[in-house]
């Protein structure tokens, strides 16, 4: 018996939406990941990117538990001598760009490598519940609806 491997031009790409209304970020996250790299399908094959398209709506809705809206920091540096900066998590969701939230941490489940950043350009999210992909046809996925735990209310 031998192993498959998938194609490029084998691969079927779909699209999806997500609500991330009331979903936990980190649940919210891994699923993402999961999908943009193909790992839900029977074909998956490691070094081909086989995921599909992930519309998010609503990121500025996302929920952390805990106290990580508070606590949870996101560290860059300036280039400069001294120039470590950080912003909490509740300042980006309360900030111009709370879509910048999901992405960063869809970002560091995937591969950190020309494959990953290939699979990165077919998420794409939107701070409100509107988005422009509607003529792709894509399918609502009710990641609320998975696992109880996945959907958290204030």
């Amino acid at each position: 018996m031998k192993t498959y491997s998938a194609k490029p031009s084998e691969v079927d790409r779909k699209w999806y939406v997500i609500d991330a209304d009331g979903i936990v970020l980190g649940r919210l996250a891994a699923l993402i990941a999961i999908r943009l790299r193909g790992k839900h399908k029977p074909m998956f094959t490691p070094h081909i990117d086989c995921g599909d398209n992930i519309v998010v709506v609503n990121a500025e809705k996302v929920r952390l538990t805990g106290r990580k809206l508070a606590d949870k920091y996101y560290f860059w540096h300036t280039g400069h001598p001294g120039g470590l900066k950080k912003r909490s998590a509740g300042a980006i969701l309360d900030g111009k760009h709370p879509e910048r939230l999901i992405i960063k941490a869809v970002e560091r489940m995937i591969n950190r490598s020309p494959l990953g950043r290939r699979q990165m350009r077919k998420l794409h999210v939107y701070a409100g519940g509107d988005h422009p992909h509607q003529a792709q046809g894509p399918e609502t996925l009710d990641v609320a609806a998975m696992n109880p735990k996945n959907k958290r209310s204030a």
